[in-house]
Formats: structure tokens, sequence, C-alpha cells
């Protein structure tokens, strides 16, 4: 009998980045979107092994990743609703992860978006992101969320209702936002006050989320010159430390990612710009959301060791 190693991994790598971007958008989890897929393909081989006829691999193991994802987001949810602070995505660096190879809208991957979606049920979420994202038809749709056609054009119309009515600014001009991203960074390592409220809308807004495990922002910091004066603050904060700020394209928008001397990741920033200024910025330094892109520092441990190396001092 042929061996079938050549079919499973040509199907592994045909589909696995279809089903990574559905499973993250849907869960905003990096690692949890991981195990969905891997137990989609456990499922399939086992459907397979058993004689179960599949007609369309994608079909099924779409199917079998929404699925996994919605009872997982049902339970999620309930999590988050006790999460300590502001809840954002695992960070992706979209420049090199798979998760944004299969869509080429890039909005749907951002950090702004993503938390808009956490305010839809789980499966208005599958829907839309099925329907507006991936292009999915409403009868596919219908089967894999085991829902009426008609039932769900009608969630497709509520969830696209919801998301419009609160849809983030983002900026389409790739070179704009970069070049906008790079008087950001640079006023900001330069400590230039004007040069960074230049950069800044009226009413940017700037949150953290630490999940508990770090110190971050628990209440967003609002307004041009709260704001700049915050992250200079910050800034001066990380020359002690050393840190080092490395340019970075997140969740398809502008950020960076910022490392101790050991080259451990403390944070990542990510930018929500539009319209030539920016508008809102995230930082993620929740250590447990970090550790896919690398070994991971705790903020609040490299505070502390600072502190006690002065008071030796």
């Amino acid at each position: 009998m042929p061996s079938t190693a050549g079919l499973d991994d040509e199907l592994y790598r045909v589909n696995r980045p279809l089903l990574m971007s559905i499973a993250y958008r849907m869960l905003g989890s990096v690692s949890e979107a991981e195990d969905i897929v891997q137990e989609a393909f456990l499922r399939y081989h086992r459907s397979a092994g058993s004689g179960e006829a599949v007609e369309s691999p994608k079909a099924y193991l779409s199917t079998v990743t929404t699925r996994l994802a919605i009872d997982h987001l049902r339970s999620a949810r309930m999590r988050r609703e006790h999460y300590v602070g502001q809840w954002f995505p695992e960070p992706v660096l979209t420049g090199e992860n798979e998760v944004e190879r299969h869509a080429e809208i890039a909005e749907s991957l951002s950090m702004a978006f993503l938390v808009l979606l956490e305010r839809l049920s789980p499966v208005e979420r599958a829907v839309f992101l099925l329907r507006e994202v991936f292009d999915f038809g409403y009868a596919e749709i219908a089967e894999i969320v085991g829902k009426g056609e008609t039932n769900v054009r009608q969630i497709a119309v509520r969830a696209r209702r919801h998301v419009d009515a609160g849809r983030p600014r983002f900026e389409t001009d790739r070179q704009r936002r970069d070049e906008l991203a790079h008087r950001f960074f640079a006023a900001l390592e330069a400590g230039d006050l004007a040069g960074l409220l230049s950069t800044l809308a009226p009413d940017v807004t700037m949150a953290g989320d630490g999940g508990g495990k770090a110190p971050a922002v628990l209440e967003p910091v609002q307004g041009r010159e709260r704001v700049a004066r915050f992250l200079l603050g910050l800034m001066r904060q990380g020359v002690r430390l050393r840190l080092e700020m490395r340019p970075e394209e997140v969740n398809g928008e502008a950020g960076s990612v910022i490392t101790d001397p050991g080259g451990r990741v403390v944070t990542v920033m990510v930018l929500n710009i539009a319209s030539g200024v920016v508008h809102g910025i995230r930082s993620v330094v929740n250590p447990d959301k970090l550790g896919h892109l690398g070994p991971v520092a705790n903020f609040g441990e490299l505070l502390k060791a600072d502190r006690e190396s002065r008071h030796d001092e």
C-alpha cells in the first residue's frame, strides 16, 4: 500500500493557514487557536481512518475548527468577565506569522477590531468572520454553524450592523502608516514632547493589558497631552532598565516589541493609526500572552529588581 504521509503533509500545508486564521480571529489567542486546529486535524484523521467519506477536507476542517472555537469562546467569555483590567488579544507579528497570510483584509486582524468582535455572541462572531473576512457562502456557513440559511443571513446582517457601528479607524496606506509610526517612535526615543504630540490625535487613548500578572494601565489614559507625558515617563523607565524597542508590524498595524538586555520580550506596543495620526495605543504586558514570541521577562519583576538595586547603591 502506498504511503499517505505525503498526502497528510500536503493536507496540513494547504489547510492550516486558513484554519489558524479562523481560530485566531475567533479567540484572539495563538496558543488556543493552535490547540483547536490540531484537534480539527486529529478528528479528520479519525474520521478518514474509520472509513467515513469526507468529500471536502477543507469544508470538514473549517466546520470542526469553527464549532470548536464557538464552544471554546463560550467558556472563555465567562473567564474574561473576571479578567483583571483591559483584555486584548495575544499579539501576532504579521510580517512572519501565518495567521494573516490567508486573509488579505488586515483590518480584521487589528487589535481594535478583535476587541470590537468581543461584543458579538460566539455564533455571530463566527458567521460574521466566515462571511465578511473569508467569503464563505451562506449555505456553507449554515452547515458549519448548524442553522438554517435564512437564519444565518439574519445573523450576518445583525452582526454587520454591530460591527459597523463601532468599526475602528484604520490606515490602509501602508507607507503613510509606517512613516507616521517612524516619527512616533523617533520622538519617543528622543524624549521629544513636541514631536510626540504632533503624531497624536486630540482624543488619543492609551491602554494596557497586564492581566494582573504585570504592571499595566488599569484605566485608559486619554488625551494628547496626558498620553504623551505618560509615554515619555515610561520611556525614561525603559532607559533605566536598558530596554530595547524593535519596530514590528503587529496584528496588521505598526508597533514594536520591547525586550530586556537579555533579549526577552517585556511588552508589545501596537499603534492604531488613521488619517495621519495615532488614535490608539495598546500595550500587552501580560507574560502569559507573549510566550509564543520567544523568551519572556515579567515587567513587574524587572521593576522590582531595579528598585532593589537602586536601594543597595
